[in-house]
């Protein structure tokens, strides 16, 4: 099976602490890596975890506070000063744009690469990336500004081939595929064999998804069925609820009823207020709900 992981380069809130950076993530999978926010320092931890800058194809911005965004400028002016050629694509809320273009005309003349930019529509759940082996959809969250979470699809791979049972009946490799793609096999006898016996079936694809800064919504699930990996924001433990509904962000339980209604694998929690020392209290209150609860912290890689 392909490798299918996230690894965390910050999972702080907007106040900056000794104990995390702002939110930014990557995505890997197939050996193609796929950034999510890009705060502050976000380019340290890159080198911290030698990701290859080279390999990163895509940035996706959550929205455009800038414990989410800030890095974005940065990280592309160190790429243009490392030979980058390739280019690289921008998803974010439209209002980006021109502040992004202003930012690169006046710090980042004569960059060799392109950088390409893709308005997002938050307030939609749509397919904003595609290629062979995955798709990358919004979710439209609530929060103070207009904002939307990402989820990552694998395609279904097609079956594996039984090469036991290809060579016994002497099947041209010209028929490989068609046999992949469902086909029965015909022997000159006229014996039909069922596909189901020439090949197993190849794992279930995997699934991430990635909810940033957003309050509890409680249909938020319907979008999130059977996600293998949930990453949900929770800022705030649940004595401060109050204060999650003023700013527009969850608790550490609302997380994780999202997780258990959305019947999802494992959550992940993150986005974490600066006023707790650590995040122990978080994760307790969660796993009262969903079990299956972890903390994200800076360094960590977790497979989907």
């Amino acid at each position: 099976m392909e490798p299918f992981k996230v690894r965390i380069l910050g999972c702080g809130s907007a106040l900056p602490t000794l104990q995390h950076y702002p939110s930014s993530q990557v995505v890997e999978l197939r050996d193609k890596l796929f950034m999510i926010d890009c705060g502050e320092g976000t380019q340290i931890q890159l080198r911290r975890l030698r990701v290859h800058f080279s390999k990163i194809i895509s940035v996706f911005i959550s929205h455009l506070h800038g414990d989410h965004c800030f890095g974005l400028p940065g990280m592309i002016s160190t790429f243009g000063m490392t030979g980058r050629t390739a280019p690289l694509h921008i998803y974010a809320p439209a209002a980006f744009e021109p502040v992004l273009k202003q930012t690169l005309n006046f710090f980042c003349q004569g960059l060799e690469f392109e950088v390409v930019f893709h308005s997002v529509d938050t307030t939609q759940n749509k397919v904003v990336y595609e290629d062979r082996s995955l798709t990358v959809e919004t979710i439209p969250l609530q929060h103070r500004i207009e904002c939307c979470g990402y989820l990552f699809r694998e395609k279904q791979i097609l079956p594996h081939i039984r090469r036991d049972m290809i060579d016994f009946y002497n099947i041209p490799v010209s028929q490989i595929n068609n046999i992949k793609a469902g086909a029965d096999w015909t022997t000159p006898e006229g014996d039909t064999i069922p596909n189901n016996r020439l090949t197993t079936p190849a794992a279930p694809a995997r699934s991430y998804a990635y909810c940033s800064d957003t309050r509890y919504i409680k249909t938020l699930h319907k979008l999130l069925q059977g996600v293998n990996t949930l990453y949900h924001e929770s800022t705030y433990a649940a004595e401060d609820a109050d204060r999650a509904r003023l700013y527009w962000h969850s608790t550490s339980q609302q997380a994780a009823q999202v997780a258990r209604d959305a019947a999802v694998d494992k959550l992940l929690l993150g986005h974490y207020s600066a006023r707790y020392g650590n995040e122990e209290k978080l994760l307790e209150e969660a796993r009262e709900v969903f079990p299956n609860t972890f903390l994200s912290q800076e360094g960590k890689t977790f497979d989907i």
